[in-house]
């Protein structure tokens, strides 16, 4: 096969060395350590041997400080999957794989993986760090409704969330020694939909104390989280308003409030991230979309970036690396399958579960194209569907600058209030034949 790359080389990442090949000999291969002068040492020894260009397996995350140190020195570094670099049946060493990863490349066969910028780099740690606290609470909560149900405070029968404000309250006077059922239902709030008298009837407990130590401990974990999310959402404001106030076009842009858009419990409660999308994305309002929380939205704007889109040339591109599109098998004419193929990243995740949200809406049209699906195929099926519609979507609206124009506007409660309230008051007018002075509207 033709050389390609001529000046290319391979690299095998692990925990304790790494092998560097720039060639098939075995004087061609040498080993390094993972200190910082042990890969200042690597990048000097690779231009040494005139080397331009370098091949790296993705392993873990032992790649990344490499993998920075050889762009700072100037080199063209591909990061490569590893099912690109699986090397043949029966060589299987660290030399020999390092000397197969240079060989691939150097022929041109291996393609490099997404990388979003430093910028989008440093959001994705904030917003991973965050979702990483969120399953940390999570698991915190569950272990907060074992040790009520073993004090026989059932709590999370009459109320829906015991970390809403009337169940915080609850386990916060029972932490303290506050025993009196009645006195505990005093903490009701007013939008709980179960009255005092049912409360008290749940809160009649047996007073363990080893439960109720246990009960306090993880309550005061749960607090600490709370307040380390708070700090990270803060430094996530922070950071997106220092990378929209570089461009000055940007902090112009100004787009209406959605106050039909529901905020989630785990989505960040303080920022306007309305607001800061508009402006981060240039004038494009990925929350017109039905089904787009500001969650999807913040998990886009951290996985991808301002820009990253703009990497795939096509939407079918796009949608590839999502793997949200069928993989296609044929031999000899036929059609062995056609799979959606395993594997899925933060993106996909955050699609699925805005196109799960789209299935349980009404008279729209991605609700309609949903259960059309979902007639013929399932709703799983509908679920894959939608959101690979929805990544087309969105490619086009961040890539072309388009606004979300669907063939049938979509109105949320709020507005369809609105429109019926209009739609009554003109029947009235018409029913009673009023004219324009009669209500006091002037008249040119």
């Amino acid at each position: 096969m033709e050389i390609v790359h001529p000046h290319a080389a391979g690299i095998d990442v692990g925990s304790r060395s790494h092998y560097a090949a720039v060639g098939q000999g075995a004087d061609q291969v040498r080993e390094f350590g993972v200190y910082e002068s042990d890969l200042q040492e690597m990048a000097a020894w690779l231009h040494a041997q005139h080397i331009t260009t370098v091949a790296m397996e993705s392993t873990s995350t032992y790649w990344q400080s490499q993998f920075t140190v050889l762009q700072q020195a100037g080199f063209d570094v591909l990061l490569c999957n590893g099912k690109l670099t699986k090397n043949i049946k029966g060589r299987k060493t660290d030399v020999q794989d390092c000397q197969w990863i240079q060989r691939l490349h150097s022929l041109g066969l291996l393609t490099g993986s997404f990388l979003p910028d430093q910028a989008t780099e440093e959001l994705r740690t904030y917003c991973r760090h965050r979702t990483s606290l969120l399953e940390t609470a999570a698991v915190t909560t569950q272990k907060m409704h074992k040790y009520l149900r073993l004090l026989n405070l059932r709590l999370d029968v009459v109320v829906r969330d015991v970390t809403g404000q009337t169940g915080m309250a609850i386990i916060e006077a029972v932490c303290q020694g506050e025993t009196d059922p009645e006195r505990l239902a005093c903490f009701r709030h007013g939008n709980c939909r179960k009255s005092a008298q049912e409360i008290a009837r749940a809160l009649h407990g047996n007073g363990r104390r080893d439960l109720l130590f246990a009960l306090t401990q993880e309550l005061e974990l749960y607090k600490v989280l709370q307040n380390k999310i708070a700090s990270c959402d803060a430094a996530i404001e922070q950071l997106l308003r220092e990378q929209v106030g570089v461009d000055e076009r940007k902090r112009e842009l100004k787009t209406d409030p959605k106050p039909y858009k529901r905020v989630n419990k785990n989505a960040p409660q303080q920022m306007d991230l309305n607001q800061l999308a508009f402006q981060y994305f240039g004038g494009v309002d990925l929350l017109q979309i039905e089904g787009v929380s500001h969650s999807t939205v913040l998990t886009l704007m951290s996985e991808l970036g301002a820009e990253g889109i703009r990497k795939f040339p096509t939407a079918k591109q796009f949608c590839n690396w999502l793997k949200l599109c069928p993989n296609t098998k044929v031999s000899g004419g036929r059609v062995l399958s056609s799979h959606i193929p395993k594997g899925s990243n933060r993106i996909k995740i955050a699609l699925r579960q805005a196109a799960n949200a789209i299935g349980n809406l009404k008279e729209t049209h991605l609700s309609d194209f949903f259960k059309r699906v979902g007639f013929r195929k399932g709703r799983q099926a509908a679920v894959s569907a939608t959101a690979r519609k929805l990544a087309v979507i969105i490619w086009k609206m961040l890539t072309q600058l388009m606004p979300y124009n669907p063939p049938s506007q979509y109105l949320f409660l709020d507005e369809k209030r609105k429109l019926k309230l209009v739609q009554r008051i003109k029947k009235n007018i018409a029913k009673l034949d009023l004219k324009p002075e009669e209500l006091g509207f002037a008249t040119a």
